[in-house]
């Protein structure tokens, strides 16, 4: 890209590899060069804690504000009571007004490590756009806000035009979600003052909805940029790992799980991720994303020791990174491993260890838990697991024991 940014915000955008497109990059660098500008993301407020696939974009609020602006996570709790058709093959699952309000508290300790929520001129602001949408008057919206939009345009953004492809039936209610979401930007910009609308470039059509009616109803100039969706360096989509979602919340992932994430990260993809997802200078991470043999694996380390220090603090990282040198290198069991406990009754006569694989969260199903052990995949204290058919009674839990997926999924089982 051929463009040179005056605003610190888009130059670290550019150099860090977060910019996909942008509406209009010289309109955007002036107002950013021009004082404390206001911008947004929005996020879905369906589950109790966000991902690793959110990651990159709280990134981007974060250097927002280092560079001297102003964030706003806004949370859709009104959207959600109507569900998201982006990209999606299914309607979502309606939610009532205490599980969304459950979900955003679960999502605020997450910003909160990220981003500060103060009374300064730069600190963010956590919004719920129940506040506005919850109180529409149908026929008021139809007539003021409804008329901007035309059916033929919206029918040809992709997120529409894949499912209809598809033959698969939109419901009226989802096809309102983009004029909903329109009507956040236009909103945020009449109280807020807010002239940036953020998010994946899977929310292209979107952003541009959102800045067309905010032109055409209060003639003003807002801007829209997106981030690459980011996938790793053999095409996977970026944030599930084999037991699932990666999770930003520590109850539900643990901070050890976390950092065993990012310490397996392809070589490939090392530089990038340092450059996206820690504030190591953007030298720095060129360097170690080129190194090979051992040395990248020690970068890594490094990669999985920033990124939990920001999320966990410094001293959960120095703790997953004993544990793991403990367990890798020394063949000890790690105290901070994923741990299934088991009573005494639970137990009864005994357990079948494909059943313990699958409890403990290294095999998804007990078909998956035997193809492992059929493939020399799994062990037993370190030692290879080739009996499906073993049982482990209380006898054989005195102690606790490791079971190990590959060589780098551990957990333990032991007896409460």
């Amino acid at each position: 890209m051929n463009y040179h940014p005056k605003s610190d915000f888009i130059a670290t955008m550019i150099e860090r590899g977060f910019l996909a497109d942008c509406t209009d990059y010289q309109g955007l660098d002036d107002a950013l060069i021009s004082g404390v500008q206001t911008a947004y993301i929005g996020y879905d407020a369906t589950a109790q804690s966000l991902h690793v696939g959110h990651l990159m974009n709280i990134m981007v609020l974060r250097w927002l504000q280092k560079t001297g602006h102003k964030p706003i996570t806004l949370m859709g709790g009104g959207t959600t009571k109507v569900g998201d058709p982006s990209f999606r093959s299914d309607e979502r699952p309606l939610l009532g007004p205490e599980q969304i309000d459950a979900n955003i508290a679960g999502m605020k300790q997450v910003f909160s490590k990220y981003l500060s929520y103060d009374d300064s001129e730069t600190g963010a602001l956590m919004l719920n756009n129940a506040e506005w949408l919850d109180s529409l008057n149908y026929l008021d919206f139809l007539r003021d806000i409804g008329r901007h939009f035309s059916v033929n345009r919206m029918l040809s953004f992709e997120s529409v035009k894949s499912r209809l492809d598809r033959e698969q039936s939109l419901s009226f209610l989802e096809f309102n979600y983009m004029i909903l979401q329109a009507y956040d930007f236009l909103e945020l910009n009449r109280r807020y003052n807010c002239v940036l609308q953020m998010g994946g470039s899977d929310q292209w059509g979107n952003i541009v909805n959102g800045i067309d009616l905010t032109r055409r109803v209060l003639d003003h100039e807002i801007y829209g940029l997106t981030t690459p969706l980011l996938t790793t360096s053999d095409g996977r989509k970026m944030g599930k790992s084999q037991g699932g979602a990666v999770w930003l919340n520590g109850d539900m992932l643990s901070p050890y799980e976390f950092w065993q994430f990012w310490r397996n990260t392809t070589d490939a993809d090392v530089g990038r991720f340092l450059k996206i997802f820690t504030e190591l200078p953007v030298d720095e991470c060129d360097r170690m994303g080129a190194l090979a043999g051992s040395e990248i694996n020690e970068a890594k380390v490094r990669l999985a020791n920033e990124i939990t220090t920001l999320l966990h603090g410094a001293e959960a990282a120095a703790t997953a990174e004993a544990t793991a040198r403990e367990v890798f290198e020394k063949g000890g069991v790690g105290g901070d491993l994923p741990t299934l406990t088991l009573s005494a009754s639970e137990l009864g006569d005994g357990m079948s260890i494909v059943q313990l694989i699958v409890k403990s969260g290294l095999a998804k199903s007990g078909k998956e838990a035997k193809r492992l052990i059929a493939e020399n995949g799994a062990k037993l204290d370190d030692a290879p697991l080739t009996d499906a058919g073993l049982m482990i009674d209380v006898g054989a839990l005195s102690s606790p024991i490791k079971l190990s997926a590959g060589k780098k999924r551990h957990a333990l089982v032991k007896l409460g």
